[in-house]
């Protein structure tokens, strides 16, 4: 389709738009995960770590993903120096080039208006303004995810081989940026094609299979090299109980997350009996609406649900290969799987995954805009029309009264104007009249995702776990750990602070709440400090490793926690740094969180012991003794960790021998052992 005199201008004040505002207050993320951000350190100046992904330079042990999301950060910390703007930035970058692909790939079937109402509508979701200036996966998984779309549509259109392999090629380096979610659009890509593609049904399967083995070789290169490359010589596999990438693949980030057997997991998922949450929420057809979920991606589901229905049975006497309908198809398609996926997986899951389901919504929401005003002449189409704004208007008024205390004139006004739409909509409107009820509904439509996504922009986030808007719930659906009561889904002794035995119980980590070596202030002890910052997070910033509430929870100290990382003092990272290269590990403690504020801090690399879960048995005991023994190790920081350290228990294995061994001392809140003076 051709340009008009507007277009290109509109364009580039939508993407200059959507690039400063996500840049705006950026630094009051700080280094937002530090779990990625002390990886993106460690990559940054060692290629081996760049490569495999490991937390620390060193090359201990990898985060427990693929290491492609990490890839870009690093670079630009290369170039840049290391700093929350330099890890950032990059994200911001993806995010603006996302919405501009949103916005082609719409405009190539129904024109350059439904191009730039798309384009807004994904950069005002609460949840893509929010992972889009963060450091997780997710940025880099949903671009691919969508410029796999992109190069569908271009098959769609000529059926030439190329965009088929391009496809299968996005789709595979989708796959190492966080591993099988890529796969969900996968069925919904194929189907279309095998319906619509323009070659004959043969050539069509021929060209699907040669797409497939394009997503294998451009993921496959990278396990492969993985697992052939000998063990001893490349950091430990995170997030597998095995070091296995193919463990890790098909269980903790694979099948696991589907069914709730997660292996090296914090805790079980799932359905609990009648009238419990699971440890991740409470599954079914409207957890996209619930309490957790709703205001970071709901407000516009309905509609691009209604538009998805209307605009198929528009389009429903169009030749097989039609183009619209096509991408119709492949939008709503992904919408409903990854919709369905994501309400009844049992496993992991959180918020910001549905982050996902941004670009499908935008799209179908920019493709209904348009074909209802183009169709408005038919009763049924005003009648469709008038129902997505009712829903909109319905799910906005829900969502908003969930925080009644965030602009609470703003659930009122779209309510009086939602009904004025809704009306006029019904009505066959022309000229003005028309025009001002389509500006009405859009408004409508927009106001409450706005006001969370300027809320997001104005707050910072930090921790594991970041969701976007004002505060509207908890961990999972539930109270975290440390807030009173049980949680459910948990061994007793949960909400104290940790497993069974980290209380000072048998097996007690130091800085555990009584364990050995253990100090008021860490992980819920007496004294402890609520809402520290998270290992250079600006102040102000929100602790979103659990509820995402303004004041956080559980912060651990100077130490960490599960969530969050250390947040050490200056004397710890001058102890840190003192002849800090004449040591491959200046210290280790527990968990990648409690070892990430260090190692950023420091600059060099402090060993995560048992991985972000505190569940890997990664090192082993006599591993970890020999690495003392040689002189690798210069400290054992107490007060990090969570798990039990895997199936050979090394957290507490490690945590006991140290504390046998050699002598604590305390500096800045913080225990530490030296690991070349031995008792």
């Amino acid at each position: 389709m051709g340009a008009n005199r507007w277009e290109y201008p509109a364009l580039a004040v939508l993407l200059l738009a959507t690039g400063l505002s996500y840049l705006y207050n950026l630094s009051a993320n700080g280094w937002a995960n530090s779990f990625y951000s002390a990886a993106i350190q460690a990559g940054s100046v060692s290629w081996k770590a760049f490569f495999f992904g490991s937390s620390d330079a060193a090359n201990s042990i990898t985060v427990d993903k693929a290491p492609a999301s990490l890839w870009l950060m690093e670079l630009s910390v290369r170039l840049f120096g290391l700093s929350s703007w330099s890890i950032l930035v990059p994200q911001v970058l993806l995010g603006v080039a996302t919405v501009a692909l949103v916005r082609t790939i719409v405009r190539r079937s129904f024109g350059p208006s439904a191009g730039l109402i798309a384009g807004p509508a994904l950069a005002v979701t609460p949840v893509f303004a929010l992972m889009f200036r963060f450091n997780n996966p997710d940025a880099l998984l949903v671009l691919l995810m969508v410029a796999a779309v992109w190069a569908m549509t271009r098959a769609l259109d000529d059926g030439r081989w190329r965009w088929l392999l391009l496809t299968g090629t996005f789709i595979g380096f989708g796959f190492l940026a966080k591993q099988l979610q890529v796969m969900l659009v996968v069925p919904v890509l194929a189907l279309v094609y095998l319906f619509a593609g323009p070659p004959r049904l043969g050539t069509r399967i021929a060209q699907l299979f040669a797409a497939g083995a394009a997503m294998v070789v451009a993921a496959g290169w990278w396990i492969l090299a993985v697992e052939l490359w000998p063990a001893d010589s490349r950091p430990y596999i995170g997030g597998s109980q095995h070091n296995s990438i193919i463990e890790l693949t098909l269980g903790y980030n694979g099948l696991g997350r589907l069914n709730g057997n997660e292996t090296g997991s914090v805790g079980p998922g799932g359905e609990l009996p009648p009238g419990g949450n699971g440890m991740w929420g409470r599954t079914g057809i409207t957890r996209m609406f619930d309490q957790m979920q709703g205001g970071q991606i709901a407000w516009l589901i309905p509609a691009a649900l209604v538009v998805s229905a209307a605009g198929l049975l528009l389009r429903g006497r169009a030749p097989r290969a039609d183009g619209p309908r096509a991408q119709v198809l492949l939008w709503g398609g992904w919408l409903l799987g990854t919709g369905l996926v994501f309400s009844f997986m049992a496993g992991i899951f959180h918020q910001y995954y549905t982050v996902a389901l941004a670009p499908a919504v935008a799209a179908l929401v920019g493709i209904g805009a348009v074909l209802f005003w183009r169709e408005r002449s038919r009763w049924w189409v005003r009648a469709a029309a008038a129902a997505a704004v009712g829903l909109t208007t319905a799910t906005a008024w829900m969502l908003l009264s969930r925080s009644a205390e965030f602009l609470p004139w703003l659930r009122w006004a779209v309510l009086a104007g939602g009904i004025v739409a809704a009306v006029t909509l019904i009505v066959p409107l022309r000229g003005r009249a028309a025009a001002a009820a389509a500006v009405l509904a859009a408004a409508v439509g927009l106001a409450g995702p706005v006001a969370y996504t300027v809320d997001t922009l104005n707050t910072g986030h930090a921790g594991a776990i970041p969701t976007a808007g004002p505060n509207t719930g908890m961990f999972g659906g539930m109270r975290p750990p440390g807030m009173g009561g049980e949680m459910p889904g948990f061994p007793v002794g949960m909400d104290d602070g940790g497993l069974p035995g980290m209380n000072g119980g048998p097996g007690g980590m130091p800085g555990m709440n009584g364990g050995p070596g253990g100090r008021p202030g860490t992980n819920g002890g007496p004294d402890g400090m609520p809402g520290t910052t998270d290992g250079g997070t600006a102040p102000g910033a929100r602790a979103t490793g659990t509820d995402g509430g303004r004041d956080g929870n559980r912060r651990g100290g100077p130490g960490g926690g599960f969530l969050n990382a250390s947040s050490p003092g200056d004397a710890v990272v001058a102890l840190l740094k003192e002849n800090g290269d004449a040591y491959t590990w200046v210290a280790a403690t527990i968990s990648s969180n409690g070892a990430a504020g260090y190692q950023l801090a420091a600059e060099l690399p402090v060993m995560p012991i048992a991985g972000f879960n505190g569940s890997d048995p990664s090192p082993t005991l006599e591993q970890f003794q020999q690495y003392v023994a040689a002189g690798q190790i210069h400290y054992f920081i107490g007060g990090g960790g969570f798990g039990p350290g895997g199936r050979q228990g090394t957290t507490s294995a490690i945590s006991q021998w140290v504390a046998d061994n050699f002598t604590a001392k305390e500096v800045d809140g913080v225990t530490l052992y030296d690991l070349t003076a031995p008792k």
